[in-house]
């Protein structure tokens, strides 16, 4: 049951690329909005009732919102890394979270094939602005070299905790901050806003893709004021939250109408996700529920944990009010934006594009074998779904003891249904095995555990000293 599918260059098929420039003179703008630790029912048009969403909500009203789109993984750096690459965490390069490497973590190999390289080679202006956190601008993963015109923001995701640090990245350049010794003057998701406001004005003369990582909702909570929130009965930190991610929404909004003044609206597709689960971190998770009915938050594997609250976003292509069940996940972004610019991707990819669903021409989209996850941090696990069913092994090292869930009955994953369908799990077993390719900086001893010196030595950097990991 080979999920792989194999894009060469010079060897593509771009079946809708033809009607896409008879509904398009040009192919669109894509800004691609990443959250960072948002549940999946952290925003209204998924059923959050004490966080307001409005400016995400109406965008979800006036375009396709996606029930079934996954996250490259349960915590950042993988997912990401699957996001940029376009492959899932079993053929993914970084598959884990890793200690600290000089501003930033384990740094995407060069020559890597991105979604930046590829819509630089379409022609298209590239940015990434907030979080990278798949190398520093001292290694092979800058972003820079990675198929990125302009870089702001964080390298490192653990210095990304603080909204208030000391300095930010503009492309190469250390950019010092109004901050520090008891100040806090420069909040770092607002000069996001403004970087990106600034790039959409700068650049929308020609087609522009820009790749915006906020990293609202992730911890450290703080913000500069609480704004509706302040007056309600909540806990500090709850209001804190509340606070964050609304001003986020706020600032999308921004964003949307910034588009429709320069008429710049039905000339971009708006995508919108987040990197994992809920953080779900001082009671957050039980406060707002922001997993829903989903079980699990970040790290898990199950649907909480990977589950994302997608949406796109494009007035006159992306029919209003749609609702899509498609299986998607972010190793789909790559083969979605090759097909949509018509620019062959170069190297393999594990995706799907889902141009077809997002234009309503859903005959024609293609279907994923399986959607595969894989993590090492703590006890290394795996998940898979297989149409309506979910695999999950908590840790192989105990040995395969593998959960059974159908979502389509239990969506929560309640009812391990293993013992009553063993050729089911004798189907998830043979998957998870063929997803599975072995890679040599995420095992020791034969343990799949991620191997400091083997990654730097790869990438040619100086190993971190001992120090206890940090949650990212």
């Amino acid at each position: 049951m080979e999920n792989r599918f194999s894009i060469r260059a010079g060897f593509i098929v771009v079946s809708l690329f033809a009607a896409l420039t008879c509904r398009a003179e040009t192919p669109p703008n894509v800004i691609y909005i990443l959250a960072d630790d948002l549940g999946y029912a952290e925003v209204g048009y998924n059923g959050q009732e004490k966080i307001q969403t409005p400016e995400l909500d109406t965008m979800a009203s006036q375009g396709m919102r996606f029930t079934n789109h996954y996250c490259g993984n349960s915590v950042c750096a993988p997912s990401r890394c699957s996001l940029m690459t376009g492959k899932h965490p079993g053929h993914a390069y970084i598959r884990s979270n890793s200690p600290t490497y000089p501003d930033g973590q384990t740094p995407l190999l060069e020559g890597t094939e991105t979604v930046g390289r590829l819509m630089q080679r379409a022609g298209y202006k590239t940015a990434v602005i907030g979080k990278w956190g798949l190398g520093s601008v001292w290694d092979s993963g800058n972003p820079n070299k990675q198929g990125f015109d302009y870089f702001f923001g964080y390298t490192d995701q653990r210095l990304a905790h603080n909204y208030y640090p000391e300095y930010l990245w503009r492309n190469s350049e250390k950019v010092i901050l109004d901050n520090g010794n008891g100040k806090e003057n420069d909040y770092s998701h607002d000069l996001f806003t403004l970087e990106a406001l600034q790039f959409i004005d700068e650049n929308g003369a020609h087609p522009f893709f820009l790749y915006l990582a906020y990293t609202i909702p992730h911890l450290a909570y703080q913000v500069p004021d609480l704004a509706q929130y302040e007056e309600m009965d909540w806990p500090s930190k709850m209001k804190i939250h509340a606070a964050m991610t609304s001003r986020m929404d706020r600032d999308i909004g921004v964003i949307k109408r910034r588009l429709e003044t320069l008429g710049l609206a039905e000339k971009t597709l708006i995508i919108f996700s987040s990197d994992n689960g809920a953080h779900g971190q001082h009671g957050s998770l039980d406060f707002f529920h922001n997993s829903g009915e989903l079980r699990g938050k970040k790290r898990d594997m199950y649907e909480g944990g990977v589950r994302s609250p997608t949406i796109a976003y494009w007035p006159g292509h992306v029919r209003a009010g749609s609702v899509s069940d498609h299986l998607s996940a972010f190793w789909d972004l790559l083969p979605t934006l090759s097909e949509l610019t018509g620019e062959p991707i170069q190297g393999e990819t594990d995706g799907i594009s889902i141009l077809p669903t997002l234009l309503g021409d859903e005959q024609d989209q293609k279907e994923h074998a399986y959607l595969y996850w894989e993590l090492y941090e703590g006890s290394p696990n795996q998940a898979i779904r297989i149409g309506k069913w979910k695999g999950i092994v908590a840790d192989r090292r105990e040995g395969t003891n593998i959960e059974l869930y159908d979502l389509t009955a239990d969506v929560s994953e309640q009812a391990d249904v293993a013992s009553t369908h063993p050729d089911v799990v004798d189907q998830i077993d043979k998957a998870l095995k063929q997803a599975h390719v072995p890679n040599p900086y995420w095992a020791k001893d034969n343990v799949p555990l991620y191997n400091v010196q083997a990654a730097c030595e790869v990438n040619a950097v100086k190993p971190p000293a001992t120090e206890s990991e940090e949650s990212h």
